[in-house]
């Protein structure tokens, strides 16, 4: 007795050809960003830059090829969630590295802003409230 499963979800799966595509398409970009980083010729920035177009490149390969997501009628609420859980992420990774940069900032060292009119107004306060020691003799 053979049973008949019927695909009442709408989603397209994949073909052979299609996951092999995504494959090769997700090694190229792997490759991409290796070569950069290993040849060393371009400007950081252009490297720091090929990393992450490749980056997100690959991430919409990804979605594309092996998660079946798309444009069409009955894939809009799958895309919907992921856009929702793109900006959530967003969200908190800017907001952690936000507070960690103002965190650093407001910690930093005073040897560290050597130069800067707070390193100054500083350490003008702290010798101002210290006693000179100079004179003092140990009895």
């Amino acid at each position: 007795m053979q049973h008949a499963h019927a695909d009442t979800s709408g989603a397209s799966h994949g073909t052979l050809k299609s996951y092999l595509t995504g494959f090769v398409l997700s090694i190229v970009l792997t490759v991409i960003p290796f070569g950069l980083v290993m040849n060393g010729t371009l400007p950081r920035s252009f490297i720091i830059a090929g990393i992450f177009l490749a980056a997100v490149v690959q991430i919409l390969v990804h979605m594309h090829y092996f998660l079946h997501l798309d444009t069409s009628s009955e894939q809009r609420w799958n895309v919907m969630a992921m856009a929702y859980t793109v900006l959530i992420i967003a969200i908190l990774v800017g907001g952690s590295i936000w507070i960690m940069y103002n965190t650093h900032i407001r910690m930093m060292d005073d040897s560290l802003m050597a130069g800067t009119p707070a390193a100054a107004t500083a350490s003008a306060s702290r010798n101002a409230a210290m006693p000179d020691m100079a004179g003092m003799d140990s009895h």
